[in-house]
């Protein structure tokens, strides 16, 4: 199953670490594996987790954690086809 974790800060909303997450798994298929099927499916599962997601209500249900001092992780993957999400806060 392909899952990608990805841990916004204060600093870095969580729409912001996606969008890196993804230029950088982007720019390493260009540069180095255009041959690597995971690397593929975690680029699609961000793609379409940039493009589906209501980027508010996340940013709305990590910051009041955050702000707490707490570490939140969102563990992405497909579910049914689509992206979906799990929080996990520690």
């Amino acid at each position: 199953m392909c899952s990608i974790e990805l841990v916004p800060s204060l600093s870095h909303c969580i729409e912001t670490v996606a969008k890196e997450a993804y230029w950088n798994l982007a720019n390493k298929y260009m540069r180095d594996e255009p041959e690597d099927k995971e690397l593929t499916r975690q680029i699609e599962l961000l793609k379409a987790f940039l493009e589906m997601m209501d980027f508010r209500k996340l940013r709305s249900e990590s910051e009041m954690h955050l702000v707490e001092g707490r570490t939140v992780k969102f563990v992405i993957y497909w579910q049914d086809n689509k992206p979906s999400y799990d929080m996990v806060i520690s």
